[in-house]
């Protein structure tokens, strides 16, 4: 049982391709995100290369995957228990920032990781998420005022905007706002919510990967919030999903923001899973 690690996203890919659509659900991001670097290149995330590794049981088998798009921090898929203290010592050579593992995992890591390799560094606690799928859609009742239309080319430096001010929101500002913008108006992926002649809100969604799309960012500028802008762009960017051919809808949420995670609530997602994340400083 072993670690393997790579910088190849075509091996990667190959390797744990149906490992990953085994469970489209839980490894929804790991899938957007292969689609990504082959689709914008292995830079779309961050000037530094990114890297890849897989779990192989005794037998054989992928039984746990991880990716990290430097400088965020390492990804990993659900985990046996013994791969856990093994991707620490897997990763010692890296100079990762932080770790995004399943919740039931991540302090089993943070022990090996700190203990072994890390004790001069501090860690610190993280986003915590949690992940939905969508039950049965349910529209918000009443409708907020409005209508649902895709965003188009003319909308980009707006879109543009919106999401630059959605990234320093949360922390993670990015250089390829505009990059990213030019590629979700490619598949259609941008749902606008409109009141009278202007966009109000928005919502993203990845591109079909087995079976699941992704509702990627829902964004209402602070002075239009409270109004139900976001429910019915997230309502309307769902339906569009299913519309694609959508075997599953899914989202992630912040577990400190209770207000989306009762709107989704409301509209038919229901938990799968919790992730945290922990940075090492």
């Amino acid at each position: 049982m072993v670690w393997e690690i790579t910088s190849d996203v075509e091996r990667f890919a190959s390797v744990t391709g149906e490992f990953l659509r085994s469970s489209p659900v839980q490894n929804t991001i790991f899938l957007t995100l292969i689609d990504n670097l082959r689709a914008r290149g292995l830079h779309a995330y961050g000037p530094d290369d990114p890297y890849f590794g897989w779990w192989t049981t005794s037998g054989g088998e992928v039984a746990g995957v991880l990716l990290q798009t430097p400088p965020h921090p390492v990804l990993f898929s659900a985990l046996p228990a013994d791969a856990v203290p093994a991707a620490a010592l897997a990763l010692a050579d890296r100079p990762i920032s932080g770790v995004n593992m399943s919740d039931g995992d991540i302090a089993a890591f943070v022990d090996a990781f700190a203990g072994a390799f890390a004790r001069d560094r501090k860690v610190a606690p993280g986003m915590r998420t949690r992940l939905h799928r969508l039950g049965t859609l349910t529209p918000p009742d009443p409708a907020p005022p409005g209508f649902a239309r895709p965003a188009t080319e003319a909308d980009r430096e707006l879109l543009i905007g919106w999401l630059r001010d959605f990234y320093a929101f949360i922390g993670e500002p990015r250089a390829d706002v505009g990059g990213l913008v030019d590629d979700h108006l490619a598949h259609s992926g941008i749902t606008l919510w409109v009141d009278g002649e202007a966009p109000v809100s928005m919502a993203i969604r990845s591109r079909p990967s087995a079976g699941m799309i992704r509702i990627l960012t829902v964004m209402t500028p602070p002075a239009l919030r409270r109004r139900g802008y976001a429910g019915g762009a997230t309502t309307a960017a769902t339906r569009a999903a299913l519309d694609d051919g959508a075997d599953e809808v899914v989202l992630y949420t912040d577990l400190d923001n209770p207000t989306s995670n009762a709107l989704y609530h409301r509209l038919g997602y229901r938990p799968v899973e919790d992730r945290a994340v922990v940075t090492f400083s």
